[in-house]
């Protein structure tokens, strides 16, 4: 299996377990690391606000505040009475609102300034300032002269004033200035949801705060009290003049009504209902009594006239006498003789036959009776049919004077109509001005007695203690200042941490296998991109020395943390390219400067101190830092072996202590086409050549970023070593460069974290993780300062 070969997205086998749960929780882990990374810079920050506190309180001159209570009583005006002319409704927030307004004023400064003469008082007017107060104007100052404004006496913010404007208000108009200073100094607030107000003042003289103080208390009683007598005597003024109009308003009023009602006639019974009304209620009344009447005599002269007009042989049939008729006794009397001679005479016809002359007597009566009641029908008849036509005229009668009554009754309700108005308008009138009468009696009343709503349940005492500033609240507002500043400084230090740390960041931002951290070895460290001098002197200087001390730091200190990372390099490339003969090692880097030539040089020779046959070659054609770090002073290089087609012998310099071949880099000016001479014919037989004679071949190649010759050079490598520097590599580069560059990021064996701080490497590692347990790896690695003793030798 080729490791290389692997994609980027798949070359990590293990992912990290809390990368899921920092989208969606809060990383405390990491939260706590920052802090512990920036508690310096916190712990500064803090010990510089406690000095500023301490610097403010020396310089800040005590103040003292006098407070006084006042209580807005509305139950104090209900001696006088319950209602007033001048009352104001104290039960919403707007209203007490309205009363802290009156007490800020200036009406209210003007008579406490001229009751105190505070236009004169040098305590009052120039007050001892702090050091701040003072460092505030300065700066204001310089604002106004640099864009100069203009000032208006008498309005705005006093405080805001810088020093030349303040002094040129007081000599405009010192009283002004005074009012302006106290009405912006005084302090009005409402005590909680109640109705009192504190009234207070702060001066650095405790005598002079008690002053102000009672006399602005006293100034807002007397003015309650000057407000309710003006309100009173004007709501006074205004009633008598209102009074004369209402009262000649409501006389008209009335008259008007009388007028209307006389002219229309409009006279109203005992119960107040109009007499057309009345009548017509009367004759409604009559006219349903006299249909009744009709109803029943049509109903009674209908029925006897269907008797009589149906004969007189169905006459006794259908004779239904009213017992109230003064004529039934008579048709029953003959109804009964009709009954009698009719059962006698079926007697006899049952006993001598019909031709009897007795039944033919009785038969010729029985007819005599049924003509007298049918004569007795016919008159009864005419008589309702009488009745009938009387109770029809009578009820024909009445509708006519029903409806003139009507005709009466409609033009009469819309007079009433009017009438009415003209009535409501009156009372209206009548009752205002008995209403506006009780409100002057009362007013008259409160002008001769005037009741204020304000009392002071609280007079204002000298203060005994400072008020500001207060010791513990500067001292823990200074601290806690001093933490929050050093905590934004430490934020915007991890917020511009975009460098890797840590090897979890290289796993988990880039993919990369990470092979371990590379210690800071030298006491100065230099920049390998640094040119080199020829003087002779340079060479041998204490810097060049160091340098080349560097270089061989694995093969001087082979148990130093640095080797054993070394040594975990070699392991990763044995594994990923096993069964390859030999093995072409390229080191690259993102940024110059972030010592890939000293882990070339180094990792070459722990290679060749195992006994490995290799060869280190300078890759780097255009900037050759390794083989000036090496001190090698050479006439040809790799450039010229491989333009001339020359094998590694005839430029290659051997290690006496190692055996380690170098070839070396020799610069010829500003040689532009490196990355043509790494990909040509030419250097792929170089290194064909190589691999016949040594097992490694590691290659220091030009960083990523500037040039693309490393990128040249990727088709004859094996596998690549990523240098970063730890503390100065950007992340997102990294990622970027191997994102742009998949061919090269797939042979990347692993990267390593160059010149570590292992005192601070310790900050930026998880709980639990490797970084904090180096300080135990210590009995298995050449102490640091071992290490560099033998690279200062």
């Amino acid at each position: 299996m080729n490791y290389a070969n692997f994609p980027l997205d798949k070359r990590m086998p293990l992912p990290n377990s809390d990368a899921g749960d920092g989208d969606d929780f809060i990383d405390i882990e990491r939260l706590l690391g920052m802090a512990a990374r920036q508690a310096k810079v916190v712990g500064v920050c803090a010990v510089i606000g406690l000095f500023l506190g301490m610097l403010y309180l020396q310089t800040t001159p005590p103040k003292f505040v006098s407070v006084s209570s006042v209580l807005i009583d509305e139950g104090l005006n209900k001696i006088v009475d319950d209602i007033s002319a001048a009352s104001t409704t104290m039960q919403t927030d707007s209203a007490i609102l309205s009363q802290i307004e009156i007490l800020t004023s200036t009406r209210l400064a003007a008579v406490v300034v001229d009751k105190l003469k505070l236009d004169q008082n040098e305590a009052f007017m120039n007050p001892p300032q702090s050091a701040l107060a003072q460092g505030i104007g300065l700066i204001r100052g310089l604002i106004q002269y640099v864009r100069p404004s203009p000032v208006m006496p008498g309005v705005g913010d006093i405080s805001k004033l810088d020093p030349a404007a303040r002094d040129a208000l007081i000599a405009a108009s010192g009283r002004d200035y005074a009012i302006l200073k106290l009405q912006n100094e005084i302090q009005a607030d409402r005590v909680g949801r109640s109705y009192v107000i504190a009234l207070g003042y702060q001066a650095t003289d405790p005598a002079l705060a008690k002053a102000i103080t009672k006399a602005y208390a006293d100034a807002y009683l007397a003015d309650q009290l000057d407000a309710s007598f003006d309100a009173t005597e004007r709501a006074a003024v205004w009633l008598q003049g209102r009074l004369t109009e209402l009262r000649e308003s409501s006389q008209q009023a009335s008259l008007a009504v009388e007028k209307f009602r006389a002219e229309h006639g409009l006279s109203a019974s005992s119960d107040g209902q109009l007499m057309s009304a009345k009548q017509l209620a009367d004759l409604n009344a009559q006219l349903i009594v006299a249909q009744a009447d009709t109803a029943r005599a049509s109903a009674r002269y209908q029925q006897y006239k269907s008797i009589v007009d149906s004969g007189s042989e169905n006459a006794f049939k259908d004779a239904a006498i009213s017992s109230d008729q003064p004529s039934s006794s008579v048709i029953a009397a003959l109804k009964t003789r009709y009954l009698t001679v009719a059962k006698r005479q079926q007697d006899v016809e049952a006993n001598f036959g019909p031709q009897h002359p007795q039944a033919v007597a009785l038969a010729k009566e029985k007819a005599d009776i049924s003509a007298q009641i049918f004569g007795e029908l016919k008159q009864l008849t005419e008589s309702y049919r009488n009745e009938y036509e009387v109770a029809l005229a009578r009820e024909t009668a009445l509708r006519a004077n029903v409806a003139a009554a009507q005709g009466k009754s409609s033009i009469d309700n819309q007079s009433q109509v009017q009438l009415r108005d003209l009535d409501q308008k009156a009372t209206a009138l009548t009752t205002l001005y008995q209403t506006f009468l009780g409100r002057y009696e009362e007013a008259a009343q409160q002008q001769s007695f005037p009741v204020g709503k304000i009392r002071i349940i609280s007079d204002a005492s000298t203060p005994l203690a400072a008020s500001s500033p207060r010791t513990i609240i500067v001292l823990g507002l200074s601290l806690v200042l001093g933490v929050l500043m050093g905590a934004g400084f430490g934020g915007l230090n991890e917020f511009n941490e975009r460098f890797f740390r840590t090897g979890e960041e290289v796993r988990d931002r880039v993919g990369l296998k990470f092979l371990g951290y590379l210690p800071t070895i030298g006491s100065k460290p230099t920049k390998e991109d640094k040119p080199a001098e020829p003087d002779l002197k340079v060479a041998r200087s204490p810097a060049a020395i160091e340098r080349r001390a560097r270089m061989r730091v694995s093969i001087d200190a082979p148990a130093s943390m640095f080797s054993e990372t070394l040594r975990s390099a070699k392991i990763a490339f044995d594994v990923v390219m096993e069964g390859q003969g030999s093995r072409v090692i390229g080191v690259i880097s993102v940024l110059p400067g972030e010592g890939k030539s000293t882990v070339a040089a180094n990792l070459a020779g722990l290679l060749a101190a195992n006994g490995a046959r290799t060869l280190l070659i300078d890759g780097d054609l255009r900037n050759p830092g390794l083989s000036r770090s090496l001190g090698m002073e050479a006439e040809q290089g790799l450039m010229e072996a491989v333009v001339s087609g020359q094998t590694w012998q005839s430029v290659g310099k051997i290690d006496r202590q190692t055996k380690l071949a170098i070839i070396p880099a020799v610069s010829r000016g500003h040689f532009s086409h490196t990355s043509e001479l790494l990909s040509s014919a030419g250097m792929r037989r170089f290194i064909e050549n190589a691999k016949e004679t040594f097992e490694y071949i590691v290659v220091d190649l030009p960083p990523l970023g500037p040039v693309v010759d490393a990128k040249a050079f990727a088709p004859l490598v094996d596998g690549f070593v990523l240098v970063t520097e730890w503390g100065r590599t950007p992340r997102a580069m990294v990622r970027s460069m191997l994102e742009s560059e998949p061919y090269v990021a797939n042979k990347i064996v692993g990267a390593v974290l160059n010149k570590v701080d292992l005192k601070k490497l310790a900050k930026y590692g998880s709980f639990g993780a490797s970084e904090k347990f180096f300080d135990k790896y210590s009995s298995y690695y050449l102490d640091k300062s071992e290490v560099r003793s033998k690279t200062a030798v």
